[in-house]
C-alpha cells in the first residue's frame, strides 16, 4: 500500500471518529439525535474494520477513539489514589427552616454581596472524579473516604456519554470535573428479568446436578437498588462487565482546575455542556431563596418524571470566589447543602386501573392499589398521571410495583417487578372516548395529555366549581364537593355562573331532608358567601376558571395589565405574550379561552350578575407620577453599570413592565454592548433605542437613592452578566 492510501485510510478513520463523538454529543448532551441506533452501529462497526485494517499496517489505535472505551483484559486489582483535593461530603437540611438557616448564614458571611443560587438534583448513585489533560481523558477515581479514592478510569470508560476527548475550546490544560454515576430504573428491572431467567436454568441444571450427587450451583440475588449495583458495577475488575450495565453519569462539579475555567458555576455549567460532558437538564440559577423553593417544590412534583433516583436537592452558592469565602468544614463546604426530603417505599399490587376527569378535561390514570403502609399512612390508590406514563414503565394490571413517597409529595409509581410477573397481567387499554359525557377523547398537539373537550362534561363541571370556590379561587365557604354534587342532582345549576342565580328559595327542597343534610343556617350561610365572592376582583376571577396553564399568579400579572374585562378581551395574544412572566404558551391558552364561546359567554353573564371583573388599585396617584408607567421595556446585551436584572428591577420600580421578546407594544430597548439581533428588530420595529446614559436620565425622577442602591449592587455583580465570563485564580482550594 502506498504512502498516499495509507494516510487516506488514517484520514478517513479519523472523520469517522469525529462523526461519532458528534452524535454522541447529540444524543448523550443535546438529546437531539440526528441518526437512529441502526444507523449510528453502522458507523462504528464501519469505523472498526478500518481500525483493524489500519492495525495490520502497523498503526496504532488513538485511546480516545469511540471503539476504544472498554479494555482487553481484566485488571489484577484496583489501585489507590489521592485526590487533589479532598471529595467532601454535603451537609444536610430537611426542612424550609433548615435552609433559611443556611441562606442567612451564608448572607452573614458574605455581608452587602449579591448572592446567586444554583439549584440541581441530587442523584442517588455513585461519586466520581474524572480527570482531563489537554482535553482528553485520562483518569477517574471513586470518592472513597474523600482523601483517596479507587482507580475506576477502566470502567468509567465504558459509559458512553463521558468523551474520551472534549469538544470546542477553552478548557484547562488540567481539571478535574466531578459527578454521579447513576443507573435508570428501567436498567435495574431488566436485569432483574435477566435473573430471573439465568435462575430457572440453574434451577433445571440443579436437579440434574442432585440427581447425579452433585452440589448445586448457588442462584443469583436480585437487586434491591440501582445505588448499591452502581456502586458495585464501578469497581468491577473487568470493564466488560460494566459495559453490559448501561451506566450513565450527570457532572455536578469540580475539583482541581489550572486554571478555572468560570468565575461560577453555573457558567461552569453552561461550558461543561460545550465541552460535551453530560449535565442535568434540570439545573437553574436563581437570584432569591423564595424563587430557589419554589423551585425545589416544581422538581419534587416532578420526580414521577424521571427514571433515576434522586435522593435531595442542592443548593449552592454560585460565586467560585464567594465559595472560596465561605470556605469549608472539616466535612463539608460551607457554601452548599443538600435539601432532603425523607423518602419512603413500598411494594404493593395494582388491583385495576380507573380514569378521572379533571378540571380541565384532562384524563388522569389511577392505580387501585393493595392497601400498604406508607410513611405511616394506608395507601389504596396513586396516580399514573398519563397514558405516556403507563406506556413508559409498562404498567399492567396486576403487577406488583414499587411506590414511593417524598415529603409532602403524592405517592408515585418508581418501577414495575418484571421479574415477579405471573403472566397473568392484564394490559391496560386508555379509553377512547370520557366515561362520564362519552364525548371522543383527544390528545394535546405535541403533548402527552388525553382530554375530554366537551366543557359541558358533567365531571369536569364538577371539578370546575369545586375549584372556582376553593380559597385560592374565589374563596366561597361552605361550597364543598358534596354540595357542589347536590345542586348539581337537583338541577339548581349548570354552570359556573348559575351559582349567582341562586336565592333562598332555591333551597326550598332541600331544607330540612335528611339525606340533603341542609339546613337553613347553611343556605343563607352559602349564600352570604356567594356574594361576598363578587368583590375578589378580575385577578382572582381570572385564576378560578380553571383556564389551561393559567394558574392564580399568571392571573393577577395579566389583571394588572389588563384591569378591565373591556381591555381584557380587546388584548391581542401577543400583547399576552408580552406581559413579562407570561409565555407564548399561557399567553395562547389564555387568548382562546377569551375569544371562545364558552369563555366570551361565562365572563359576559357573571358581569351581569354582579360579578366584578375589574381589578382595583392598580394604579395609585402616587403611581401615575413614577417615569415608567404604561411602558413596555427589553433588555439586551451587557450593561455596563447594572446586571440585567438590576435594570429590570429599577425599571418595575418606575413602573414599567420588562418583557424577554420585541414586539411591535414594546416602547424602549435598552441596549448594552453586544445588543446582537434585538438591535436590528428594534429599528425595524421603531422602536427608541436607550443607551445606558440615557436610562440612568429617565431614572432620575426615582431619586438617587434608587440609582444608588443600582450601583452598588452592580460592584458586587458586574462581571456575571450574561454572556461574560473570566478566568479566575489558577487553583480553587478544597471544593467540592
Amino acid at each position: 500500500m502506498s504512502d498516499d492510501q495509507l494516510d487516506r485510510l488514517i484520514d478517513d478513520a479519523q472523520k469517522l471518529r469525529n462523526l461519532i463523538r458528534k452524535h454522541d454529543q447529540k444524543y448523550y448532551v443535546e438529546a437531539e439525535p440526528v441518526i437512529t441506533d441502526y444507523q449510528y452501529d453502522r458507523l462504528v462497526i464501519q469505523l472498526k474494520r478500518l481500525e483493524a485494517q489500519l492495525v495490520t499496517l502497523g498503526e496504532t489505535i488513538p485511546s480516545t477513539s469511540p471503539t476504544q472505551r472498554v479494555g482487553d483484559k481484566p485488571l489484577p486489582h484496583l489501585l489507590h489514589k489521592k485526590h487533589r483535593l479532598p471529595m467532601l461530603s454535603i451537609e444536610n437540611t430537611y426542612s424550609v427552616e433548615e435552609l433559611l438557616e443556611f441562606e442567612q448564614r451564608t448572607k452573614k458571611t458574605l455581608e452587602g454581596e449579591k448572592i446567586e443560587w444554583v439549584v440541581e438534583l441530587k442523584i442517588d448513585g455513585a461519586a466520581v472524579s474524572l480527570t482531563y489533560e489537554k482535553g482528553k481523558f485520562v483518569q477517574a477515581l471513586s470518592r472513597g473516604d474523600g482523601a483517596e479514592g479507587d482507580d475506576i478510569t477502566h470502567t468509567i470508560r465504558t459509559i458512553a456519554e463521558i468523551p474520551l476527548e472534549l469538544f470546542g475550546k477553552g478548557y484547562p490544560d488540567l481539571f478535574e470535573v466531578r459527578g454521579e454515576v447513576y443507573m435508570t430504573n428501567s436498567s435495574l428491572v431488566e436485569i432483574n428479568e435477566e435473573i430471573k431467567e439465568e435462575n430457572l436454568t440453574i434451577a433445571q441444571e440443579n436437579l440434574l446436578l442432585i440427581e447425579q450427587g452433585k452440589r448445586p450451583k448457588k442462584e443469583k440475588s436480585l437487586k434491591a437498588n440501582t445505588r448499591n449495583l452502581v456502586a458495585g458495577t464501578i469497581r468491577k475488575l473487568d470493564p466488560s462487565e460494566a459495559a453490559q450495565r448501561e451506566l450513565h453519569l450527570f457532572c455536578h462539579g469540580i475539583g482541581f482546575s489550572e486554571p478555572l475555567p468560570a468565575e461560577g458555576y453555573f457558567s461552569y455549567y453552561q461550558k461543561l455542556k460545550k465541552w460535551g460532558l453530560p449535565t442535568l437538564p434540570t439545573t437553574r440559577r436563581f437570584s432569591t431563596m423564595a424563587e430557589v423553593l419554589v423551585h425545589c417544590d416544581d422538581l419534587l412534583e416532578s420526580l414521577h418524571d424521571l427514571d433515576y433516583e434522586v435522593d435531595g436537592i442542592v443548593v449552592k452558592v454560585d460565586r467560585f470566589s464567594q465559595q472560596a469565602t465561605l470556605g469549608t468544614t472539616n466535612k463539608s463546604p460551607k457554601w452548599l447543602v443538600a435539601y432532603k426530603v425523607e423518602k419512603y417505599e413500598a411494594t404493593t399490587q395494582i388491583e385495576d386501573i380507573y380514569v378521572q376527569v379533571g378540571k380541565t378535561g384532562a384524563i388522569t390514570p389511577v392505580a387501585r392499589l393493595a392497601p400498604v403502609t406508607l410513611a405511616g399512612s394506608v395507601v389504596s390508590r396513586t396516580s399514573l398521571h398519563n397514558a405516556e406514563e403507563i406506556k413508559r414503565k409498562d404498567i399492567r394490571i396486576g403487577d406488583t410495583i414499587v411506590i414511593e413517597k417524598a415529603g409532602k409529595v403524592i405517592p408515585h409509581v418508581v418501577r414495575v417487578e418484571k421479574h415477579l410477573r405471573s403472566g397473568n397481567e392484564d394490559e391496560y387499554l386508555f379509553p377512547t372516548i370520557c366515561p362520564e359525557c362519552q364525548a371522543k377523547l383527544v390528545q394535546d398537539s405535541g403533548g402527552v395529555y388525553i382530554r375530554c373537550p366537551n366543557f359541558d362534561c358533567q365531571a369536569q363541571l364538577t371539578e370546575r366549581l369545586s375549584y372556582f370556590s376553593s380559597r385560592s379561587g374565589m374563596d366561597i365557604d361552605g361550597l364543598n364537593i358534596k354540595t357542589i354534587e347536590m345542586l348539581l342532582k337537583q338541577g339548581l345549576i349548570q354552570n359556573i355562573s348559575d351559582l349567582y342565580r341562586l336565592t333562598k328559595n332555591s333551597f326550598q327542597d332541600l331544607i330540612g331532608k335528611k339525606r340533603s343534610g341542609f339546613k337553613e343556617t347553611s343556605a343563607n350561610n352559602l349564600l352570604a358567601a356567594i356574594e361576598a365572592s363578587k368583590q375578589r376582583g378580575l385577578g382572582r376571577l381570572l385564576g378560578a376558571l380553571s383556564i389551561r396553564h393559567v394558574g392564580s399568579k399568571t392571573a393577577r400579572l395579566v389583571a394588572n395589565s389588563y384591569p378591565t374585562l373591556e381591555k381584557l378581551q380587546g388584548a391581542t395574544q401577543e400583547e399576552f405574550n408580552d406581559i413579562d412572566g407570561v409565555g407564548e404558551i399561557i399567553a395562547e391558552s389564555l387568548y382562546d379561552y377569551l375569544h371562545s364561546d364558552y369563555g366570551k359567554n361565562l365572563l359576559n353573564d357573571l358581569e351581569k350578575l354582579g360579578v366584578s371583573v375589574e381589578e382595583e388599585g392598580v394604579i395609585t396617584p402616587e403611581f401615575e407620577n413614577l417615569p415608567f408607567v404604561g411602558k413596555r421595556f427589553v433588555v439586551t446585551g451587557t450593561l455596563a453599570q447594572w446586571t440585567r436584572k438590576e435594570a429590570q428591577d429599577l425599571i418595575e420600580a418606575g413602573g414599567g413592565k420588562c418583557s424577554s421578546s420585541l414586539s411591535s407594544k414594546t416602547d424602549y430597548l435598552l441596549a448594552g454592548e453586544g445588543g446582537g439581533s434585538k438591535l436590528e428588530k428594534a429599528t425595524a420595529l421603531g422602536t427608541t433605542i436607550l443607551s445606558e446614559a440615557e436610562f440612568k436620565n429617565l431614572l432620575k425622577p426615582l431619586g438617587k437613592q434608587k440609582e444608588s442602591l443600582g450601583s452598588q449592587g452592580a460592584k458586587n455583580s458586574q462581571s456575571h452578566q450574561t454572556g461574560t465570563d473570566s478566568e479566575g485564580p489558577s487553583s480553587q482550594g478544597s471544593l467540592f
